[in-house]
C-alpha cells in the first residue's frame, strides 16, 4: 500500500483504512480528481466531472466516519457512473445529441442505493451513443481510448466505465449491459466486470436499450470490489417491473478463493470455436490454473447455441428500434451513422421473427437450467478477438480480416438472452493487451462466479495490472 497512490487502490484495501480513520475520504477523492485532471484529456473517459460536489460529499463522509457513523465498505469510496444512469436534477446525456440536455427528476435506484452506502460521485462517464454499440466511438463526445493503447477502442458501450477504472480515474464504476456492454470494455481494459442475473439489480432510472436484455452492474479492480458494489445495489424495487424479490446474500463473504471440487463446464462447439489462437491459448491456460487448484473440467453440449446469435440480434435490434421509433422518424439526422443504421435495421424484422427468437430463448434457458445440474460454472473466452484500432471496422481472427461487430457479442450476448450472471476477469495478455475470461453460473449465483474470479486473481495476481501508459504518466 505504501507505494500506491490512494486512487490506485481497491475498495477492499481502502475500506478498512477509512473505517479505522487511517485515511480520509477527502484524500482519496483528491487523488482520484488529480488523476482525472492528468489523464482524461488523453483517454476521454468522463463526459462530466463534478469536482466540487465530489469534494463536498467526501467532507460529509469524513465527518460521518470520524463521528463513528461508518456505513460499510463503500462509505467514502469515489465512484463514477455511466451517463445513461440518471441523477436527479443533473444532465444525463445518454452519449447523444437528442438527449444532451436531458434532466431527470429522479435518481436511478442504483444511485439512491449507492448514496445510502456513502459513495462519493466524481462524474458521468462516456458511452457508445444510447449504449447501442460495442466500440464507444462516440460521434458527439469523441471516442473513449483504451489505456493499454491509445489508438485502440475501449470497447463499449460502457467504455468510460472500463477506462476510468483501469486508469485509476475512479475506484470503481457502474455500467449497463444489453449484449456485453459491461464485459466488453472490462475485458479490453483489463478489469473485472459483472453482469448480474436479470432482475437482481433494479434498472429504474437507466435509459433503456432493450427492455428484456438490459442489466446494470459493477466494473471494478477486483472480484471482491464487484461483490461489495453488488451487495449495495441489489434488491427488489417496485419501480422496475422486472425486479425479483429475493434475499440478498453477503456476496463478499462467499469469496473464499477455494475452488476444490468445482465442476467447470467447457463448450467446444460454440464458445471455443473460431477464437483467435493466442486468445484461446491464454484462456485455456487460465482454466488449467483452476484445475491445478482442485477444479475439474467437463465438456458440455448446448445444441440451441447454434441459433443464439439470430435470437440475440433480432431481440436487441427490434427492442432498441421500438424505444427510439419516434425519434428515428422525427430526428433521424441527429443520430450517429452507426446507431441510425442499427435503428433502421431494427424496423425490418416482423413479429414472427421476434416471437421465433423468444422460442429459441426459452429453449436455451431450458438447456442452461439442465447444464447447471451437472456443472457449477461455465467458462468461456469473453471475446474471440483483440480490440481494433479506433475507426477500424475489421479485426484479425487467425489471420483473416473479419467484421468486428459480427464477432464482439458472440460470447457475451447469450447471457443477456438467458439473463444468467456472467463475470469477466483478466486472464493474461496477448500483444500487451489484456484478455478476459468469462465465468457464467446459474441464476442468482453471483457469489459462486465471483469466487471463481477471485480464485484466479489469487492464483495469478500478475493478470491485474495498471496499463503501462498509466504507469508512465504517474512517474
Amino acid at each position: 500500500m505504501m507505494n500506491k497512490k490512494w486512487n490506485e487502490s481497491t475498495i477492499s484495501e481502502l475500506a478498512p483504512l477509512i473505517k479505522n480513520k487511517e485515511v480520509s475520504p477527502v484524500e482519496v477523492t483528491r487523488a482520484v480528481i488529480d488523476q482525472i485532471e492528468t489523464l482524461n484529456n488523453k483517454l476521454n473517459a468522463y463526459i462530466n466531472v463534478t469536482v466540487d460536489k465530489a469534494l463536498e460529499q467526501a467532507e460529509v463522509a469524513e465527518k460521518e466516519v470520524l463521528s463513528g457513523n461508518y456505513r460499510g465498505p463503500l462509505h467514502g469510496i469515489p465512484m463514477a457512473i455511466k451517463d445513461n444512469i440518471y441523477f436527479a436534477n443533473e444532465v444525463t446525456t445518454m452519449g447523444s445529441k437528442i438527449h444532451k440536455e436531458f434532466v431527470s427528476k429522479d435518481n436511478a435506484t442504483v444511485v439512491t442505493k449507492l448514496k445510502e452506502a456513502g459513495t462519493i460521485f466524481t462524474g458521468k462517464l462516456n458511452l457508445h451513443e444510447y449504449a447501442w454499440g460495442a466500440t464507444n466511438n462516440n460521434p458527439h463526445f469523441g471516442p473513449c481510448r483504451n489505456p493499454w493503447d491509445l489508438e485502440r477502442i475501449s470497447g463499449g458501450s460502457s467504455g468510460g466505465s472500463g477506462v476510468s477504472t483501469a486508469s485509476h480515474m475512479t475506484i470503481a464504476a457502474l455500467g449497463t449491459d444489453t449484449g456485453g456492454s459491461i464485459r466488453i470494455p472490462s475485458s479490453f481494459c483489463g478489469i473485472t466486470g459483472l453482469k448480474p442475473t436479470h432482475g437482481l439489480v433494479s434498472k429504474y432510472g437507466a435509459f433503456p436499450l432493450g427492455w428484456s436484455l438490459d442489466h446494470i452492474g459493477p466494473m471494478a479492480k477486483s472480484a471482491k470490489d464487484a461483490a461489495y458494489i453488488l451487495e449495495a445495489i441489489s434488491g427488489y424495487d417496485a419501480k422496475d417491473p422486472t425486479s425479483v424479490n429475493r434475499a440478498i446474500p453477503s456476496y463478499s463473504n462467499e469469496l473464499t478463493g477455494s475452488i476444490k471440487g468445482l465442476k467447470i463446464g467447457i463448450n467446444e462447439e460454440y464458445f471455443f470455436n473460431n477464437v483467435d489462437a493466442p486468445i484461446e491459448k491464454t484462456v485455456r491456460n487460465a482454466i488449467s490454473s483452476l484445475e491445478k487448484y482442485g477444479a475439474t473440467i467437463e465438456v458440455v453440449k448446448l445444441p440451441t447455441l447454434s441459433y443464439v446469435e439470430y435470437a440475440e440480434m433480432i431481440t436487441i435490434i427490434t427492442e432498441a428500434s421500438a424505444i427510439h421509433h419516434d425519434n428515428l422518424i422525427k430526428r433521424e439526422e441527429d443520430f450517429g451513422d452507426d446507431v441510425r443504421f442499427l435503428l433502421k435495421l431494427g424496423e425490418i424484422p416482423s413479429a414472427v421473427d421476434y416471437l421465433q427468437a423468444q422460442q429459441i430463448r426459452l429453449q436455451l434457458n431450458r438447456e442452461f437450467k439442465d447444464l447447471f445440474t451437472k456443472v457449477d460454472v461455465l467458462i468461456t473466452p469473453t471475446h474471440p478477438v483483440l480490440p481494433p484500432k479506433i475507426g477500424q471496422d475489421m479485426v484479425s481472427l487467425n489471420g483473416t480480416e473479419v467484421s468486428f461487430l459480427d464477432q464482439i457479442i458472440r460470447f457475451t450476448g447469450p447471457f443477456n438472452l438467458t439473463g444468467l450472471p456472467a463475470v469477466t476477469v483478466p486472464c493474461g495478455f496477448v500483444n500487451n493487451l489484456p484478455v478476459g475470461m468469462q465465468i457464467v453460473g446459474p441464476a442468482f449465483k453471483e457469489g459462486r462466479i465471483l469466487n471463481v474470479a477471485h480464485a484466479l486473481e489469487q492464483i495469478h495476481p500478475e493478470f491485474s495490472q495498471t496499463p503501462s501508459l498509466i504507469q508512465y504518466t504517474n512517474k
